[in-house]
């Protein structure tokens, strides 16, 4: 099974999030997050905090935190900051961070990732679990991460992205009208996040269960630039 790199055609219009309506997805989900997704989306989750594990650099902002399921693997010198739309699941989070008494979590806020108050280069490597598909503007959370990552720096995601045919891009396109329901694009690809041929994508590699699930590690360059006017 392979990714779409281009955005898939749709006959049908995309239906559209907005932050309010993620917010109310993530209010329903907040209590059983852990149970309905965990265990699915845990192998992306290792991979990915692995992967930021092994990279230069302490500093590192996990973009959509929800309650914390990553918070335990980061290194211990790490300086992890975790941020969220959704005050129910940042509060899970935090909950997690003090039962564990994890010393390598510096801060939770609850914050749009459209729009981080964070400063340009305030961080080393910007991880996105799972969170690409959720919000409205794919390519806007793209340049603030890229904007609050320094020159050099990593981002990292790990998405579902669209199959390119077969029965899972059936289900996809037949999931695709839920999306305000479920709270995240079913039909979500890749070129929906990014451009491959305009950034320096590092690696794209398969994650368990059955490929469901895609890492992607780019560098920053100086040079890009990926802002989206407000």
């Amino acid at each position: 099974m392979t990714i779409r790199t281009d955005a898939p055609e749709r006959d049908h219009p995309r239906t559209a999030l907005d932050a309010a309506g993620v917010r109310d997805a993530y209010r329903r989900w907040a209590g059983v997050y852990d149970t309905v997704f965990g265990g699915v989306s845990a192998f992306g989750r290792r991979r990915a905090v692995a992967e930021v594990n092994r990279l230069p650099g302490t500093r590192v902002l996990e973009v959509g935190v929800g309650t914390g399921l990553a918070l335990p693997r980061y290194g211990g010198d790490k300086r992890v900051v975790g941020i969220d739309l959704s005050r129910e699941m940042l509060e899970k989070a935090a909950e997690r961070v003090r039962e564990e008494r994890l010393g390598q979590v510096v801060g939770l806020a609850e914050m749009d990732a459209e729009r981080m108050a964070f400063a340009d280069g305030a961080f080393d490597i910007a991880v996105a679990m799972f969170t690409a598909s959720v919000v409205p503007d794919a390519k806007r959370l793209y340049g603030e991460m890229s904007r609050v990552v320094r020159p050099g720096g990593h981002l990292l995601f790990v998405n579902h992205f669209a199959a390119e045919d077969g029965p899972r891009w059936w289900v996809e396109r037949a999931m695709a009208p839920l999306s305000r329901l479920l709270g995240w694009h079913p039909d979500f690809a890749l070129r929906d996040l990014l451009d491959p041929s305009l950034v320096q994508v590092e690696a794209i590699e398969a994650c368990r269960p059955a490929g469901l699930f895609t890492l992607v590690r780019v560098r920053n360059l100086p040079e890009a630039s990926f802002a989206v006017a407000a």
